[in-house]
């Protein structure tokens, strides 16, 4: 499969529940892998359809933007990324970049650079100036984000922990959206 088989768009609040095993197909790969991203392994798919049910009820009113890469062919789900919108009064003008998740199967096809650059996309549109993230340090994400034209902040070392419960450091990014 090359990057032009693959289509990345937004999901309403309503589709992000109608494709929440898919979500969790993608999120419960990720820790299996052993991306820290929020969730200690073993993930259950519970815990996974819990977490996608608040994100889309945030998508439904307006709190996060959801994107996903799919197969243009198969329809099958290959990444997700989003954008938390809601921020205090006053950072309205900034997004957080949050779970940038890429299946396994299909890494190391510009899926990740893709979702990036579409969610900078969406941010702009939706008249935001800023936006930040966070990510392993030492990570294909953080040489990622660098290509990317996102300036590194600063690392936090023991920040979070890897799926297997080992700390790890954590690296901040930031990109101007002007």
């Amino acid at each position: 499969m090359t990057e032009s088989a693959v289509s990345i768009r937004s999901l309403s609040g309503e589709e992000a529940h109608a494709h929440n095993l898919a979500l969790c197909d993608v999120l419960m790969d990720c820790v299996e892998g052993g991306a820290s991203v929020g969730f200690m392994s073993p993930l259950s798919q519970a815990r996974a359809q819990s977490f996608w049910r608040l994100v889309a009820e945030d998508v439904a009113t307006g709190r996060r933007k959801l994107l996903i890469a799919e197969d243009s062919a198969t329809k099958a789900m290959l990444g997700t990324v989003h954008l938390v919108l809601a921020q205090p009064d006053n950072q309205a003008h900034r997004a957080d970049v949050s779970k940038m998740l890429v299946h396994r199967k299909a890494r190391r096809r510009g899926i990740g650079a893709s979702l990036i650059r579409e969610a900078e996309h969406a941010a702009r549109e939706l008249g935001k100036t800023l936006l930040v993230l966070d990510t392993v340090t030492g990570s294909d994400a953080e040489r990622l984000y660098a290509r990317l034209g996102w300036t590194k902040v600063g690392v936090i070392p023991d920040f979070a922990l890897w799926p297997d419960g080992r700390a790890c450091a954590t690296t901040y990014f930031y990109k101007p959206l002007s």
